[in-house]
């Protein structure tokens, strides 16, 4: 592709999702966005007079036309659309999780490899600028907590909540760490939907790490939050306020506070979403490989469904044999979960 042309976009899916990768890529000058797509026509027209663009509801009639498409359909129909547009060595962004089975996402990984197509995962959060700036300080972590909390979409329901929020955090928590999973534990329960709608998660690395994570789309107030504990320092991300704070031991021994250096780096206000489009087109333009690339998008996708399989081991909302079954650390998980529902239902 020429570096000084336009990039011709089409954004398949005119969700919620959709709707912003089609707002952000109708203002930026190197995109020409030529349709938005959905099934829904009036959803369609509706994003796209939002972003100077055109409606189209059989997204196969604007594939001829683009060089590029944002996939944001429904899981399931990943593959279907995914699979359309890179046979046709057109690049893409699809966003998470890649497919609905690893199956799937290594075909479309294997397809990208034979078209020599560009395929860039939507794992936003690794663009998030508290991530960015974490990464440079992250060295062999011990212990690593991850909070990912927000109220329920009746739109996400096709899914658990591991494959719609918690899947951000297994792409990120496999970068920071860089190791192979040895072992997980995992409860979860449904009370929603017919998936999971809260689950907690232990991951243990082959290094020694272990990750505690929490998903739920069942509260009603959105907590996005990381921790860190390493040798020499623990650092505190807080995903949603773009917020990072690291404190670093200045001496072996800690007698008081003085001991400890607290660190609050600057951060950009940069959009996420548009530094992942940014990342994607100058992937295209220069024949690289993206950071959230295929690969990594079926290594993330892997582990959240083998703890979406652990899940239905523990599944806390529909057990009624004995505690001692449930592992101890988890064992209040179900009283709570059921607990915050109701009260969610009785505020709905």
């Amino acid at each position: 592709m020429n570096g000084g042309s336009r990039v011709r976009v089409a954004v398949i899916g005119a969700g919620r999702i959709g709707n912003h990768h089609a707002r952000i890529l109708g203002r930026m000058p190197e995109v020409e966005l030529v349709a938005v797509c959905d099934t829904n026509l009036w959803r369609a027209q509706l994003a796209a007079w939002q972003s100077n663009s055109v409606a189209v509801k059989r997204y196969q009639d604007a594939l001829d036309k683009v060089d590029a498409v944002v996939i944001a359909v429904p899981t399931p129909n990943h593959f279907e659309v995914g699979q359309e547009a890179l046979s046709r060595g057109l690049h893409c962004l699809i966003e998470k999780p890649l497919a609905a089975s690893v199956e799937e996402a290594r075909q479309l990984l294997e397809l990208s490899v034979e078209k020599s197509a560009v395929l860039q995962v939507g794992h936003v959060e690794r663009f998030n600028p508290a991530v960015l700036e974490a990464i440079k300080h992250i060295r062999s972590p011990r212990f690593i907590t991850v909070e990912r909390l927000g109220p329920y979409d009746p739109r996400m329901s096709h899914i658990g909540v591991v494959l719609d929020l918690m899947i951000h955090d297994l792409d990120i928590l496999l970068t920071l760490v860089g190791s192979e999973v040895e072992s997980l534990e995992a409860v979860g329960a449904h009370l929603l939907s017919e998936h999971e709608d809260i689950a907690n998660v232990r991951v243990r690395f082959k290094t020694g790490c272990i990750a505690d994570l929490t998903a739920s789309r069942i509260s009603l107030e959105k907590c996005r939050k990381l921790r860190v504990f390493q040798q020499d320092s623990y650092i505190s991300l807080d995903y949603a306020n773009t917020a990072l704070k690291i404190y670093r031991k200045k001496a072996p021994v800690i007698k008081s506070l003085k001991d400890v250096e607290i660190l609050r780096p600057k951060l950009s206000q940069d959009e996420p979403l548009k530094s992942e489009h940014l990342h994607w087109l100058d992937c295209i333009r220069h024949n690289r490989q993206p950071w959230p690339n295929g690969e990594r998008g079926v290594e993330a996708l892997k582990l959240a469904l083998q703890i979406s399989e652990e899940l239905k081991r523990y599944e806390l909302s529909e057990y009624s044999g004995s505690r001692s079954l449930i592992p101890e650390w988890a064992q209040d998980l179900g009283t709570i979960a059921k607990s915050v529902g109701k009260d969610f239902l009785r505020s709905s």
